[in-house]
């Protein structure tokens, strides 16, 4: 017979009850900074402000983008700092 958790029981003791893996809900947060974030920078090209959606978890990472805005091509780099939070976000133009 299946043993049937506790009446109070947490979704973290459900979980070692069943030897389930904890899930990680959109949203929620994991640790001190949540996996994905949206930051707002300035396009290179045309100098509007573009909102981005990095994802933290990743760590640093590099990647093209193009602008919003103009549809120009932005490098964009992310830092992650050492604690795996959200360090830098830089936006370059390609063509220099």
């Amino acid at each position: 017979m299946p043993r049937k958790p506790p009446d109070s029981a947490s979704s973290a003791d459900i979980d070692r009850l069943y030897g389930l893996e904890p899930v990680i809900e959109p949203g929620e947060e994991a640790g001190s900074d949540a996996l994905e974030c949206f930051v707002e920078v300035m396009c290179p090209y045309c100098a509007e402000p573009i909102q981005l959606r990095i994802d933290v978890a990743a760590g640093d990472q590099s990647y093209i983008e193009d602008c919003q805005v103009c549809c120009q091509p932005i490098q964009i780099g992310v830092s992650a700092a050492d604690d795996g939070s959200l360090d830098v976000v830089t936006a370059e133009r390609l063509d220099r």
